[in-house]
């Protein structure tokens, strides 16, 4: 294996899905253009919109979303793998889904992935949130190829469970993708630490671009795209939230070198109990 070039796209999504494509766009095209062969995008990079009868009325099934369409030719006419962090669309049930699209050089949809854990907080001082009450919960994990190596596919508030990241580490992926829009409390808490605990548990790379900034609904997000080596160090990050591009070379092979200091993924146990107390 030999060092990919990656780029992560840190944006700040409002309520009007064709401006957000527009925006992500001449990111991505920027990033291609100065020679990135993987461009990863954060969550929900085609709408930001926390009222419900607004999103719903502007959420499209995946075949007729325009960035599904969008998001292939970028990847075709750059011949780049094109993670769309995630798309906010409309499922089969009538609930919205909270999708993780990757994108192959030939515009080929290589794999999606369906947010598992829901975001359903009470963060104190009056912030809450209950993405449960819009959004359908995926059940299944998945990795895909891309960047030279095998990639595994989360979004944001899965980065607090980490039998998640166990489990896409020991399907072969050597790469976690976490694409993200947390929250200004949360991310200020817990978004390196969480990073940097994924990264180390499982030796892998973990690349995690972020919504920053106030956005058009009211919401605020903490930003702070981060790329971290499978050792836990930090290698590259933007240090604020605004919109913008952060660049890093990551070495799948180096996911292996650290697996073999600290084989953890081959040291499991079964365990039983505890007993609950009487």
């Amino acid at each position: 294996m030999s060092a990919v070039k990656i780029a992560l796209i840190q944006m700040r999504s409002g309520t009007d899905p064709e401006c957000n494509l527009d925006d992500a766009e001449a990111l991505v095209r920027e990033a291609a253009a100065n020679g990135a062969k993987f461009v990863a995008t954060p969550e929900t990079t085609n709408l930001v919109q926390k009222d419900r009868e607004t999103l719903f009325s502007v959420l499209r099934p995946q075949d007729e979303d325009p960035a599904m369409v969008r998001f292939a030719d970028l990847a075709a006419t750059h011949r780049i793998d094109l993670l769309g962090g995630s798309f906010a669309l409309l499922g089969p049930d009538g609930r919205a889904v909270n999708r993780s699209c990757l994108f192959g050089p030939q515009g080929e949809l290589k794999a999606s992935y369906d947010k598992i854990h829901m975001f359903d907080v009470e963060i104190g001082s009056g912030e809450r949130w209950q993405e449960s009450a819009n959004y359908k919960p995926g059940d299944r994990a998945v990795i895909a190829s891309a960047a030279s190596t095998v990639v595994g596919l989360s979004v944001c508030y899965d980065l607090r469970f980490a039998y998640l990241y166990r489990l896409l580490a020991k399907a072969g992926a050597r790469v976690l993708t976490v694409p993200s829009a947390f929250t200004r409390p949360t991310g200020k808490a817990h978004w390196e630490v969480l990073l940097r605990a994924r990264a180390i548990e499982t030796g892998s790379w973990v690349l995690a671009p972020a919504q920053g900034g106030r956005h058009e609904d009211g919401r605020k997000t903490w930003g702070h795209s981060m790329v971290i080596d499978p050792w836990g160090a930090v290698v590259a990050h933007l240090d604020h939230d605004e919109p913008g591009i952060l660049y890093a070379e990551i070495d799948p092979a180096k996911a292996d070198e650290a697996r073999t200091r600290i084989p953890a993924l081959h040291n499991d146990r079964p365990v039983t109990g505890p007993d609950p107390l009487a």
